[in-house]
């Protein structure tokens, strides 16, 4: 179906649910949770084989790839950072480093593991800032930086691997928009 090149009518789209926020931390974990889903809303409906499918040689981004990365940056940024928990091993690095882009042969296990993964760092990452005001100073990689500036930092790291998603699932099967 055609929606004016959307993915859904406004009216269904979950991200347009939520209505206006009040205040800065509401307005900005707001735009964080619109990139969450929207990097889910590019998954969607595919097939564990269309999920680890290339972007383009020699990029190894696809958009099982992303859950996974993002799986990594939600647990460094929530957990390792903002909890200090540093003597936390991040994600995937175990596989040299890669953040999270290769990963074995592709089955619906490891689909379900993966989004199992980055749904759980999701939802830890909402309790931490539930409880955590945005003037907490954390000791972010050697420097001090509130929790503001994180949560900036991860609407920008969504942002950008939304729009490489929006690329990947053009490359899938031709959709586009929203």
């Amino acid at each position: 179906m055609n929606f004016n090149g959307m993915w859904l009518p406004e009216a269904e789209d979950p991200r347009m649910q939520a209505g206006a926020t009040t205040g800065e931390k509401a307005c900005l974990v707001g735009y964080l949770e619109h990139y969450r889903q929207t990097l889910a809303m590019k998954c969607d409906g595919l097939t564990a084989e269309q999920l680890a499918t290339k972007a383009v040689p020699p990029s190894n981004i696809s958009l099982l790839g992303l859950v996974r990365h993002m799986a990594r940056v939600e647990q460094s940024w929530f957990r390792r950072v903002i909890e200090e928990r540093m003597d936390l091993p991040r994600l995937f690095q175990e596989e040299g480093g890669d953040t999270g882009f290769n990963f074995p042969e592709v089955d619906d296990d490891l689909v379900r593991a993966s989004h199992a993964l980055w749904q759980g760092e999701i939802a830890y990452a909402r309790e931490v800032l539930e409880r955590t005001d945005l003037d907490t100073v954390v000791d972010a990689k050697g420097d001090p930086t509130e929790v503001r500036d994180i949560i900036v930092h991860m609407i920008e790291e969504y942002a950008r691997h939304c729009g490489h998603a929006d690329l990947v699932r053009e490359c899938v099967d031709g959709r586009t928009g929203q």
